[in-house]
């Protein structure tokens, strides 16, 4: 932690970013295994960003799901004293991400990513990603059961079609949980 803190110094101006936060540093006494692990890594941030060498141009961001479980000493002011919710994309941002995973793939023309993007409320990015991966993977399966051709030229004319879809969304359910939106008082 101390030297990744001392790279980010040297490369100022820059942004360090921490993904997955409440893994890194959970809040502290919880009776884990690897307690004394987590105290040391929480106690070095900590450390690090109220140090007595500044962090002069170095932005500290984190990101996660669960703002309710890491340490509060870490949430206190000049630390991560600001909180933004990202919440769920809405119905043009569904279709966005859906344009982008469907891209390179081979739809038949019966496709309707509008419609598809209006029947995701609820989804997130990586949710409409496994909901276009699973259409592929029926698809696929589909072509192999069916004993079509295998040659790379008859298989390149075969398409992913809505219904494809349609299973692929009676597959993969959205990730939104109950109490969305409840870390409004983090922010």
């Amino acid at each position: 932690m101390r030297e990744t803190f001392r790279k980010a110094r040297q490369a100022a101006p820059t942004v360090l970013f921490f993904d997955e936060m409440d893994a890194i540093a959970p809040a502290r006494g919880g009776g884990t295994s690897d307690t004394h692990v987590t105290e040391r890594v929480i106690s070095q941030i900590l450390s690090e960003m109220d140090g007595l060498e500044a962090l002069h141009n170095v932005v500290v961001v984190a990101a996660t799901n669960r703002p309710d479980i890491i340490d509060p000493a870490l949430l206190r002011p000049g630390r991560f004293d600001r909180m933004i919710e990202i919440g769920m994309p809405d119905q043009e941002a569904r279709l966005e991400i859906l344009k982008i995973h469907t891209a390179k793939r081979p739809l038949a023309e019966d496709i309707d990513l509008v419609a598809i993007s209006k029947r995701t409320d609820g989804y997130s990015g990586a949710d409409l990603a496994s909901v276009c991966n699973e259409a592929v993977m029926l698809a696929i399966r589909e072509y192999v059961l069916a004993g079509r051709p295998q040659e790379e030229e008859e298989i390149a004319k075969y398409r992913i079609e809505s219904k494809h879809f349609d299973e692929a969304l009676k597959k993969v359910k959205p990730s939104k949980k109950e109490g969305y939106g409840k870390f409004a008082e983090f922010a």
